[in-house]
């Protein structure tokens, strides 16, 4: 009996040995940060998505800009002003890192609205709403409300802006300009 129990191990070791050696394990590539460090302790980072090419959905109320074509926008939604699009974002070196959502509201009763969701795998996910228009520059300026893992300690501002092109696409450009929320410990300081 001790034998076979032995054998088993050892084969069990042995089959395990040998998948390790021909299934090839995962190694999930995560692309590094690009943040520029700010004098005032905090941080800089910025995010671009290519329209129409980073569009993977687009709700609203013009029917041919559904995207896919088959999506069945409410109705209701479309009279109310409501459009959601979901697009790719990219870094500074253009390679895909996350994906974020945008929620713009603008019917006649209510001033329009517009919110983002960027979720950064392996980082943690953003929500911030912007101002009501850009301003003299073109730029919309909202404030971090809430985060998860990276950006649950953080604040700051995020800001968008509009980079059109001739040929009807352009790209939209999202900075933003964080600080951590946590308190500095001071050397040699009172507790």
């Amino acid at each position: 009996m001790l034998k076979v129990f032995g054998f088993g191990v050892f084969l069990g070791l042995a089959l395990a040995a040998a998948a390790a050696w021909f299934v090839p394990v995962n190694d999930l590539h995560r692309e590094a940060s690009l943040i520029s460090v700010q004098p005032n302790g905090g941080n800089t980072e910025i995010w671009r998505i290519h329209v129409p090419e980073d569009r993977m959905v687009a709700g609203t109320a013009d029917s041919t800009a559904l995207a896919p074509a088959a999506l069945a926008w409410p109705p209701a939604l479309a009279a109310d002003g409501i459009e959601l699009e979901v697009f790719k974002v990219r870094n500074r070196n253009d390679i895909v890192i996350g994906v974020a959502s945008r929620l713009a509201v603008s019917g006649p009763a209510t001033a329009p609205v517009v919110e983002w969701m960027l979720h950064l795998p392996a980082r943690g996910s953003m929500y911030f709403p912007l101002g009501e228009g850009p301003d003299a520059d073109g730029v919309r300026r909202g404030r971090l409300r809430g985060g998860t893992q990276e950006f649950a300690q953080r604040g700051g501002e995020i800001r968008e802006r509009y980079l059109g092109s001739g040929s009807g696409g352009g790209t939209i450009e999202l900075q933003a300009v964080l600080i951590s929320t946590q308190p500095r410990a001071v050397p040699g300081g009172l507790p």
